[in-house]
Parts: structure tokens; C-alpha cells; sequence
């Protein structure tokens, strides 16, 4: 039986729907497929020599091998499963937990096929006190799956030494092993030296895989196969849409055909991209994409040296939630926006509505429909009111949300970020402008030694105190 596949909706954003003006006319189109279908070629000549490795990920069953063999040796073990990580260490765990796992997962036990599952993405310290307050003698029963591919990242890196100190407190030093698995490089840094001093079980980040593009490694797959996701159907539906994002006819290629659209806007002053799910199991995933197009298109300088400042801004929404906070802005505030909506058509189960009181008949309307009706209408809806006001809306069309299609999902817009970047003319795989930050909490946090421009710790701390001191002649 052949498997279901999402598909990718174009139509409204042409001239033809929304006029001349904010559409893409036929010549535009023409003109924007002609300068992405050769980059079809170089990413596939790419993928070919082993320059974008997370376009190999879908079929590495030694991974995927790794992943479910380590996770049925803890799960007997294993009431509650807590991923410490941040950014492309986390969203995806996220994404994937919402997609493919009951909105009760963690509270009703006759829906869960796993450990609980927690994911912290933040030091927040209320927040982390607040679970190990509730996790209470539980301790024993949790397995903590500690996510860096350096060890060095200071917010994992806190997590992980609050935690190893609590369990060499509570459980003692023979348990550690136990209830540690790193998720790290596979031969160098500073978790790994951990990991082979201590004694932890571990799994590896594949080499020139960044976070962002790491959801289908052993990084989101641990927590999804121990969660009881399907992760072979997923991978499977990340290979299926590979395939179709490699083919050589521009018109049959859903990512090149998204990525040129995106590009073609971003040109034309639609600065803004807005993905709006309308699903609650699809809503991380909006959190998974904001970082993946962010980093990857965010930035200062092209590939040839020139100062370019490009990076459409990602936006997410959640339908029909957000129809009451942001619509409004959407249709009368700047026209600066393209629209990818994601709609499902069959949500596995459905609600009736009930009948109105007597005293209410003008809600009649409604009784015994399904809030699966109401939701795809509502979705048509606002579509049809942005298209009004000359908005573009792209839709990708989920027939229904399992491991197979979300696993399209995320290769297809993986694979429409490289044709960006292309596009673009910049290198989407490094992130440069994040060092900045991470250097300068180090010196705060009082790290010995010097930074990567030789300048002592102690001399940028104190120069950052001496500008960011609270001026209280601004203070009201």
C-alpha cells in the first residue's frame, strides 16, 4: 500500500490570485526556476561527494541501528527520560514528541508507549527546580540524555554538571553510568573525554551534521524511539521526499520550487516568513523551522566576500489560535510577509459537536459538525481573507500527521534551506554571528584563559560590565 505524501500548494501565491503587484507573475516564475534548477544539480553533486551530510541521515540504518538497540536496554529501566540540550539540540525532540505522540503523552499512562519526556532547552532555574521537585524519589527511574557535540556549550554544560552532582548525591558514584547517556562527537571534546573517563553509554553527532539539521541523528532519535516513534517510518519518509528534492525537473521538485518562491519574495520586500500550522501537533515543529531558517539564511556576508545582510525573518503562528492575535496585523499591516500554511486533512480522530440551548439557536450552525471541519474552515478562511488583502500563501498539505509524513516534512524544508542558501549566494551551514554571545558569557561567568581573538576573559568581562552598567538617569 503506498505510503501517504504531503505536497506543497503554490497556486496562491501568483499573479494571477493576488495581482501583479505582490503576486509572482508567469515571467517571474520563469525567470526564478531558470536561476535555481542548476543548483538542483550542484546540491545533488554535493550530496554525492559527502558535503552536506544531513542529507545522508535517512539512510543510515547504522544509526538508526544504534539508536533502538541502546534504547531497548534502558527502557525497562526508565519511568522518565530527560533531554539536556539547546537550539538543534532540543527543537527537534520537541517537534517530534508534539507530532507523533498524544497531547496527554506525559500525564495519562494508558497513552504512553515510553518514558515520560522532558526536554530542557534553557537554565532557567525556577523551571529546572520545579521538575526535580516533582521528580522527587524518582530519581532512580530517570535517564538523562546530555546533547553536545563539543560538551563545551555552557547551558548544557550547567545542566549536566547540576545533574551528575544530584545523582553522585543521591544514588552514589555507581550509578552515574547508568543514568547518563551523552549524545556527543564521536572521537573528540570535552564530553567525549567525560564520557570515556566516567564510563557512559553513548551515541554520536554525526561529523559536518549541525544542530539545526541534526533532528533525523541519533540527537532527536533517541527520545523518539524511546518515546515509541516509529523512527524507521520517519526516516523512510525523509528518504521518499530526498528523492523528489533531488529530482533534475524543476517543476516536479518541491523544495526547489519552495525555496526559489521564498527567494523570489524575499526580493520583492516580503522580508517576513510566517509559518502557520493548523495543528496543535505541528505547532513545534514552526519552533524547529524559526531555527533552522534562521541560522542557516542569517547573514552579513556572501559567499564571494561581500557585505549582503540578508535572512528572511521567521515567524510562527498557530491556527486558529493566532487568527485572534496576529491576523490583524497580517492583512492590514505591512504587506512584508509570504505565508506557508500547514493543513492536515485527516487528524485520526474527530469531535462532534454538540447541540446549542434553546435560548442560543444562532448557534445551531455549528451542532453536529466536527472540529476537524471547523479547523480546515477556519483555515480557508483566513487564507481567503489574507488573499483579499494581496497576501501570498503557500500551503504544505499533510494527508495526515504520522512518522512518515513529518519525516517529509523535515527533509523537504531541510533541502529548501541549501536551495536558499544557494540562491542566496551564502554559506548556510556555519553560524558565525552566535560566537559572539557565547564568548562573551564565558568571560562573564569568570572562564580562565582568553578568547578566540587572544583577548584575556577578564579584560572583555570587565569591558562588557563597563558598558552594559545600568545608567539610571534612564531608569524610570
Amino acid at each position: 500500500m503506498p505510503q501517504e505524501q504531503i505536497s506543497l500548494y503554490y497556486k496562491n501565491v501568483l499573479a494571477d490570485v493576488i495581482g501583479d503587484e505582490h503576486g509572482i507573475t508567469g515571467a517571474q516564475f520563469e525567470d526564478v526556476a531558470a536561476q535555481t534548477s542548476p543548483l538542483i544539480t550542484r546540491l545533488n553533486a554535493q550530496k554525492k561527494a559527502g558535503e552536506t551530510p544531513y542529507r545522508n541521515l535517512p539512510f543510515r540504518t547504522d544509526i538508526a541501528g544504534d539508536v533502538k538497540e541502546l534504547a531497548e536496554q534502558v527502557k525497562a529501566d526508565c519511568d522518565t527520560l530527560v533531554v539536556l540540550g539547546i537550539g538543534g539540540s532540543a527543537l527537534g525532540n520537541i517537534a517530534l514528541q508534539t507530532a507523533l505522540n498524544p497531547y496527554m503523552y506525559n500525564i495519562d499512562d494508558k497513552q504512553r508507549r515510553g518514558p515520560g519526556l522532558f526536554v530542557f532547552d534553557n537554565v532557567d532555574p525556577a523551571q529546572l527546580a520545579s521538575f526535580f521537585d516533582g521528580l522527587g524519589d524518582k530519581l532512580d527511574r530517570t535517564v538523562f540524555n546530555v546533547i553536545s557535540k563539543s560538551g563545551r556549550t555552557a547551558e548544557t554544560a550547567s545542566q549536566f554538571l547540576y545533574v551528575r552532582d544530584l545523582l553522585l548525591n543521591k544514588l552514589g558514584s555507581d550509578a552515574i553510568s547508568r543514568h547518563i547517556i551523552a549524545t556527543t562527537d564521536e572521537n573528540a571534546g570535552t564530553l567525549r573525554t567525560i564520557v570515556e573517563e566516567e564510563g557512559y553509554r553513548s551515541l554520536v553527532v554525526p561529523d559536518g551534521v549541525g544542530g539545526r539539521f541534526s533532528v533525523l541523528s541519533a540527537v532527536g532519535l533517541f527520545s523518539a524511539a524511546m518515546c515509541g516513534i516509529d523512527i524507521d517510518a520517519l526516516l523512510a519518509g525523509a528518504a521518499e521526499m530526498d528523492e523528489r528534492a533531488s529530482c533534475e525537473d524543476f517543476s516536479k521538485n518541491p523544495a526547489a520550487i519552495n525555496a526559489a518562491i521564498n527567494y523570489h519574495f524575499y526580493n520583492r520586500g516580503k522580508i517576513i516568513s510566517v509559518i502557520m500550522p493548523y495543528s496543535y501537533a505541528l505547532k513545534d515543529m514552526a519552533d524547529w523551522y524559526r531555527q533552522l531558517w534562521a541560522e542557516s539564511l542569517g547573514k552579513s556576508t556572501s559567499l564571494d566576500g561581500k557585505q549582503v545582510f540578508v535572512g528572511p525573518t521567521p515567524v510562527k503562528a498557530l491556527g486558529t489560535t493566532d487568527q485572534h492575535s496576529q491576523v490583524q496585523l497580517y492583512r492590514e499591516g505591512p504587506n512584508d510577509k509570504l505565508f506557508t500554511f500547514l493543513q492536515v486533512e485527516d487528524f485520526g480522530r474527530d469531535i462532534t459537536i454538540g447541540p446549542a440551548p434553546g435560548c442560543a439557536s444562532e448557534l445551531d450552525f455549528l451542532a453536529g459538525k466536527k472540529l476537524s471541519t471547523l479547523l480546515n474552515s477556519e483555515k480557508l478562511a483566513t487564507e481567503y481573507a489574507l488573499l483579499e488583502d494581496k497576501r501570498p500563501c503557500l500551503t504544505v498539505n499533510f494527508p495526515k500527521v504520522n512518522a512518515y509524513t513529518v519525516g517529509q516534512f523535515i527533509c523537504l524544508f531541510e533541502v529548501t534551506t541549501s536551495f536558499a542558501g544557494a540562491l542566496f549566494n551564502i554559506d548556510t551551514y556555519n553560524q558565525p554571528a552566535v560566537e559572539l554571545g557565547k564568548e562573551a558569557t564565558f568571560a562573564l561567568m569568570g572562564k580562565p584563559g582568553s578568547d578566540k581573538s587572544g583577548r584575556p576573559y577578564k579584560q572583555f568581562a570587565d569591558e562588557i560590565r563597563s558598558r552594559m552598567n545600568t545608567d539610571e538617569q534612564f531608569l524610570v
